[in-house]
């Protein structure tokens, strides 16, 4: 995108502030975290308390209010000092609880102001659409106070998801690298899934992005960047996380205890061959640099490992999804006796005693294409636009 092309963006939640009508009558409950911030930096819930919103109670996803834990964590419910209000903890919360939840907090709506990154299998958006059920269930109205995709909304990547592998990591049929806006999603969840979830479709208000476009990029919104969680420290991070985020799913380390996380990936049995190998692929929009490195938490922490640095040269080529793909197909090649798919700590709580892999790709395709030796590049659908898979209905923005 060129410099004449970037502007600034009114966020759904700058919007809100401005005019705390927009999200209806009631007492309302904020969604939310430490990426709820106003263009200027302000947290968002103070500043809608001081512009007169009826605000009543605070809701923190997987990381917590103030986005302190780190992945498959939260922080505790209490009180928040800057508001005194309650804070919910809404993590692996969901069904009868987060409905009994919403209904003990007297919350006439829910403000949902969340940065999402794009990805399927980021835990906000899994977050979002457990909510608009039990709003749906319980008769609470849902406003999505509407931010920009931060990888912009012209590609979406990867297959949809198969229903019976839906989990937290994936709770409806997007694609891995979806393309919508928060807003967005919701209007095609709650056009679609939503209905067979709750029995009925929420009672749904997006408060629009003003100013942003599809070809835009984090960079060119004109927004601050606010890490969305410890793990997506820069706009670089978000960029590679919708295909990196695979090797969570198996035994190499995919760069967390480290300060590029989903940038770099290894494990202790990766050598020389490696870097090379990927080279040869010649994927677009991506150089591979070999690296050692020692993680100091997470898998292998304290461990020296051999892998590679992903170095973008091109991100309007650099599809994130085929990418991964192409590097796992490698491994196994290269590797066939180290190279293995990972269960996560939980275990069967958390997968069911089904693959992490599995859930991430949202059916067993891709790992019994691998194992197999077969090509697994065809099952990553085409890069194509949103209203491919979503609709023309769905979308907000041009």
């Amino acid at each position: 995108m060129s410099t004449d092309d970037r502007g600034t963006v009114t966020t759904g939640i700058a919007r809100l502030h401005a005019s705390p009508a927009l999200a209806g009558p009631g007492r309302l409950g904020l969604v939310t975290n430490h990426t709820g911030v106003l263009p200027d930096l302000r947290p968002a819930a103070p500043a809608l308390l001081e512009a007169g919103a009826r605000l009543v109670a605070l809701f923190g996803p997987e990381h917590g209010l103030h986005g302190t834990a780190q992945a498959g964590r939260s922080e505790a419910a209490g009180t928040d000092p800057a508001t005194g209000l309650p804070v919910h903890d809404t993590y692996r919360c969901d069904g009868e609880r987060l409905d009994a939840l919403l209904l003990d907090s007297g919350v006439d709506a829910l403000v949902f102001d969340l940065q999402d990154i794009g990805a399927r299998y980021y835990t906000y958006v899994g977050t979002m659409f457990d909510l608009m059920v039990s709003a749906a269930r319980t008769g609470v109205r849902f406003v999505v106070a509407d931010r920009p995709n931060p990888l912009g909304g012209l590609v979406s990547e990867g297959p949809l998801l198969e229903e019976a592998w839906a989990s937290f990591v994936g709770r409806a049929p997007t694609p891995v690298r979806h393309g919508l806006t928060c807003g967005e999603l919701a209007r095609h969840l709650n056009a679609s899934i939503v209905p067979r979830a709750a029995g009925a479709c929420a009672d749904l208000t997006v408060i629009e992005a003003v100013g942003w476009r599809r070809a835009m990029d984090a960079g060119a919104t004109g927004l601050p960047w606010v890490a969305p969680s410890p793990n997506i420290p820069t706009p670089a991070t978000a960029a590679v996380y919708p295909g990196t985020c695979l090797f969570e799913g198996t035994n190499l380390s995919e760069g967390r205890g480290t300060t590029q996380p989903f940038e770099i990936v290894g494990a202790p049995y990766i050598d020389a061959r490696f870097a090379p190998a990927l080279a040869e692929l010649a994927l677009p929009g991506v150089h591979f640099r070999d690296l050692r490195y020692v993680p100091t938490f997470h898998k292998h922490a304290g461990r020296p490992l051999r892998g590679v640095q992903l170095h973008l040269t091109d991100r309007e080529a650099f599809a994130p999804v085929r990418t991964a793909v192409a590097m796992l197909a490698t491994l196994r090649r290269l590797y066939p006796d180290d190279f293995a798919w990972h269960t996560p700590d939980g275990g069967a709580e958390r997968t069911g005693h089904r693959h992490f892999i599995d859930l991430l790709w949202g059916s067993d395709r891709l790992r019994h294409t691998i194992d197999a030796g077969g090509d697994p590049l065809p099952l990553c659908a085409p890069p194509a636009p949103p209203v491919h898979w979503a609709g023309a209905d769905a979308l907000l923005y041009a």
